[in-house]
């Protein structure tokens, strides 16, 4: 009787070897692969937060664009537009604002910037200036009514 209880023995005991070792695969898999600190503050790397910071910065700030272009500082002067940092429109201008030679801004397309704010979406609020851009202008860009930097219609 003892003999016919366990005549499959040798099934279950492999079966457990294959479980020991996909779990062992597993651990060794995860070792490798996930980084330390992964976890340690819920579902992301702790570290990843020392390595963005240790990053250079990309963005000048608005003083850094107001000492050459007082110009432009000057015009915005009054406008609704005029709060707004230039790298909200322009992009990240740190290099040029470092050796404006080598590194041009690139202008931001007329026909497209405005309406990333200016788009009428529901859940802006109704005082946000919003247009719905075939009723407002047909096929006009928006530089043809409003400048960018003082965009009111005088």
């Amino acid at each position: 009787m003892a003999d016919g209880r366990w005549k499959d023995a040798g099934h279950l005991i492999r079966m457990a070897l294959l479980f020991l070792l996909g779990i062992s695969a597993f651990l060794a898999a995860r070792a490798l692969f996930v980084p330390a600190g992964f976890g340690r503050y819920g579902h992301y790397r702790a570290g990843a937060l020392d390595d963005n910071r240790a990053q250079p910065l990309r963005y000048a700030g608005r003083q850094a664009c107001g000492d050459c272009h007082g110009d432009v500082l000057e015009a915005r002067k009054g406008s609704r537009h005029e709060r707004i940092g230039c790298e909200a429109c322009h992009g990240p201008l740190g290099r040029h604002a470092e050796d404006p030679e080598s590194a041009k801004p690139v202008l931001p397309d007329k026909n497209g910037i405005c309406l990333h704010c200016h788009l009428r979406e529901p859940a802006r609020p109704a005082t946000f200036p919003q247009v719905d851009p075939a009723e407002h202008a047909g096929k006009d860009p928006c530089g043809d009514c409003h400048s960018a930097h003082h965009p009111e219609i005088s």
